[in-house]
């Protein structure tokens, strides 16, 4: 006799057929970096037309993947929630191998992707990994366990220089202690480099600060994040990061 499933368990596979059909993933993707984006531009980075985009969006919409707004004549869609692009960051993460790019320009942004880009809230790629592990070295983060296991969803705490090194950073200590929308610690399993980068309200506030100070740039249309000069200036005179990202 076949056991049914409890209908205390959650259904996994409902969520995981949503996330398996091709152009439902490359829309999501496309809005991982946290911004909205009209329905057209949308369709654009998941290569269909705009009929087949619009019942793949209506599809995400009515499962609460994505949300929509109306301004004026134009429909704007964004994630849902930040969970869905950690989910989207560790499904990559898992995934066999990466599809090789078949034009320069797709090359060009797959390696820009990969120094930095925007993982809804926070930073991501080579330059989100090496600020974390500079934080690591700093003190500003200290392991939670003897053992750090890449997926742990928090391997790290804070450190004992946490306060110094954050507000050299640009933060304030009432940043540091905000812990009203989202935990202040919380950590993604960075698909290109294979392990943690800094989410969270930490990220978070990490990524508007050097936002708003032009250390990065990044546009509300692509999920790349750009070092600027002054950044790489910065981040090499505070946190002694000389990885060649950009």
């Amino acid at each position: 006799m076949t056991e049914s499933r409890s209908d205390a368990e959650p259904d996994v596979a409902h969520v995981a057929r949503i996330f398996a059909d091709g152009t439902r993933a490359r829309i999501l993707t496309a809005l991982a970096g946290g911004g909205s984006l009209a329905a057209g531009t949308l369709a654009d980075e998941a290569g269909v037309s705009r009929q087949a985009a619009s019942t793949q969006l209506a599809a995400l919409t009515a499962a609460g993947m994505i949300t929509v707004e109306q301004s004026g004549r134009h429909r704007y869609y964004r994630l849902g929630s930040p969970q869905i692009a950690e989910i989207l960051e560790s499904l990559a993460g898992l995934a066999p191998g990466l599809s090789m790019p078949n034009t320069l320009r797709a090359s060009t942004r797959a390696a820009a992707l990969r120094r930095g880009r925007v993982c809804y809230d926070h930073i991501a790629g080579r330059l989100g990994t090496a600020i974390t592990d500079a934080l690591v070295e700093r003190d500003a983060l200290t392991p939670a366990t003897n053992t750090i296991s890449p997926t742990s969803d928090h391997p790290y705490r804070l450190g004992s220089a946490a306060t110094a090194v954050f507000t050299e950073l640009g933060l304030s200590e009432t940043q540091l202690a905000d812990q009203q929308h989202e935990p202040l610690l919380r950590f993604c399993l960075d698909w290109s480099e294979k392990r943690p980068h800094l989410a969270g309200h930490l990220g978070a506030e990490l990524l508007t600060t050097f936002t708003q100070a032009h250390w990065v740039t990044h546009s509300p249309k692509s999920r790349v994040l750009r070092l600027t000069a002054l950044g790489e200036q910065e981040l090499s005179r505070r946190l002694d990061i000389r990885t060649g990202i950009e």
